[in-house]
């Protein structure tokens, strides 16, 4: 008897546990569609079907999402830069591209810069091409 009661609570507190999970995993799917995140499937999709004003709306919305990610890369490669300008390793002398050194901080923040300012012009030309059909 012990044992059955045992395993009643064991079962009731892994369903419980499993819907509880469920319940904040769902939300989170539906924010990160929101944030304008999709899976690398989803965008091959999408650029390649896209015909009505929310699919490029949602092509938008991800273009929109990488450049503000490139631009939080940016900002990090800069962060860097300065600390790596401060404080320069005995290896950056010899090797000014080495990845502990502020030229190169320096040089894959402008590389970010460029990729989000892209995305951004990527965002914009869909966001056009929704309104242009009525969204």
């Amino acid at each position: 008897m012990k044992n059955a009661f045992f395993s009643w609570k064991l079962a009731f507190a892994s369903s419980m546990f499993l819907t509880a999970l469920m319940a904040v995993s769902a939300p989170q799917a539906s924010a990160a569609e929101m944030n304008g995140m999709l899976k690398p499937k989803e965008v091959k999709a999408l650029v390649a079907n896209a015909k009505t004003a929310s699919d490029y709306m949602k092509l938008s919305r991800y273009y929109a999402a990488m450049a503000e990610q490139h631009e939080a890369e940016a900002k990090e490669h800069e962060a860097l830069a300065v600390e790596y300008t401060r404080n320069p390793t005995m290896s950056s002398a010899k090797h000014p591209m080495a990845p502990n050194s502020a030229e190169h901080c320096k040089f894959f923040a402008e590389h970010c810069r460029k990729a989000a300012a892209e995305m951004r012009a990527m965002a914009s030309a869909h966001e056009q091409m929704a309104k242009e059909l009525g969204h």
